[in-house]
């Protein structure tokens, strides 16, 4: 048998990705319901074995858990986009949605589940990958059930309600030997990594201030989110966490301490009884710098991220949405594409699966921004500023683009 020459590999597989690169941006172009025209295939630098997946068709089996908006509306949408991964089953405990499903999707009964038979996914070499789109409160259960499956697991923000559930789903995933990612999306979107870079390399020089808002006049639609045993809290826990990211990849830094205060509550007896209405916070660095921060269920905030450094600005408005986003610095707009963040997201972390290497957004920043989050409540129920030297020491450095 004759060995391949790996120059001519090299690049077959380049000239693979680039070709399969521009199949991708026509076929996104006008037609896909993630409004995303372009092709970003080659930009996520995928290891030698995905390139093999990709050139054999092979995709990996992803399940999700939970099927809410997020799921309905992003999710499912999403894998159909995806080329290391796809939509292979589902997990919920409504029989209406799981006769939906099967029909819109082509799922087999076999990959159907409900939350009494979840385990038996352990049998299914359908699945790959589960992703939990559940309730915060019901994150561990899952996640540490999905790990003794022997799956490899995405979970969405925030981790858990408390550090202590996530060190638990932590000990889980590392014990199961799997891949376990949260799923921060925003990694993966031009616009964040583009402040990532600029706040990181100090390209306007070193960041002095930074201001983040994110929240919005809740309506009850999803009464979840305002129940305490369920969510782990009110809009920090929901929309501040996109904040405390921002924040933190922009600056290139881990806070030292914290100060907060709650919002005035316009119904402490009926929507938010269980938890907070609003937010204001303050996150401070070792050199100086502060972050300036507003969530709210009461009122519409702009979702905004911003930087000031000593020679000029960059700014995200809006800046954590699915699409839409907007960036500009001191010298003029950002000018970047927007593109199909959750499917940015999964194929990557599929692609860490395939060659074995850790994704970008671990468990353990999870477990980081959530000892932040309840640093955050701490100083609101004090009045005290509370130090954050102790939380999980983890950064994601980039010099994407």
């Amino acid at each position: 048998m004759i060995s391949p020459d790996p120059i001519r590999s090299a690049a077959s597989r380049r000239e693979f990705m680039r070709h399969l690169s521009l199949g991708l941006g026509a076929t996104l172009v006008g037609t896909s319901a993630l409004g995303a025209p372009l092709s970003w295939l080659e930009e996520l630098s995928y290891g030698p074995a995905s390139v093999e997946a990709l050139q054999s068709g092979r995709q990996l089996g992803v399940a999700l858990v939970g099927l809410g908006k997020y799921s309905t509306g992003q999710l499912a949408p999403a894998l159909q986009e995806t080329k290391l991964c796809k939509l292979a089953g589902i997990v919920t405990g409504t029989p209406s949605k799981a006769a939906q499903w099967k029909k819109q999707y082509n799922i087999p009964d076999k990959n159907i589940y409900d939350y009494q038979t979840f385990d038996r996914i352990a049998d299914n070499p359908d699945i790959d990958i589960i992703y939990i789109v559940l309730p915060v409160g019901l994150h561990a259960e899952y996640v540490e059930r999905a790990a003794r499956a022997g799956k490899h697991v995405i979970c969405e923000k925030p981790m858990a309600p408390t550090a202590e559930e996530c060190r638990r789903m932590l000990a889980a995933m590392q014990k199961a030997g799997k891949k376990f990612s949260i799923g921060y999306r925003l990694h993966f979107e031009p616009h964040h990594q583009e402040m990532m870079r600029l706040g990181q390399q100090q390209a306007y020089g070193p960041i002095t201030k930074l201001v983040a808002d994110n929240g919005f006049r809740f309506g009850n639609d999803t009464p979840w989110r305002v129940n305490k045993k369920l969510a782990g809290g009110g809009p920090l826990m929901d929309m501040g966490i996109y904040c405390v990211q921002g924040v933190i990849y922009t600056k290139g830094q881990l806070p030292v301490s914290v100060t907060a205060k709650l919002a005035p509550n316009p119904d402490p007896k009926g929507l938010f009884k269980e938890v907070e209405a609003g937010v204001n916070w303050q996150m401070q660095f070792a050199d100086g710098a502060v972050a300036d921060c507003r969530t709210s269920y009461a009122e519409n905030l702009n979702s905004r991220l911003r930087a000031e450094a000593s020679k000029g600005f960059l700014e995200l408005q809006p800046a954590f949405g699915y699409g839409g986003l907007a960036g500009r610095t001191s010298k003029g707009p950002m000018n970047l594409p927007n593109v199909p963040q959750q499917g940015r997201q999964m194929d990557d972390f599929a692609d860490c699966v395939l060659n074995n290497k850790p994704t970008r957004v671990p468990g353990e920043m999870g477990l980081r921004d959530v000892q932040i989050l309840q640093a955050i409540y701490r100083a609101a129920e004090t009045g005290q500023k509370v130090s954050t030297k102790e939380i999980q020491q983890v950064l994601d450095k980039t010099n994407s683009r």
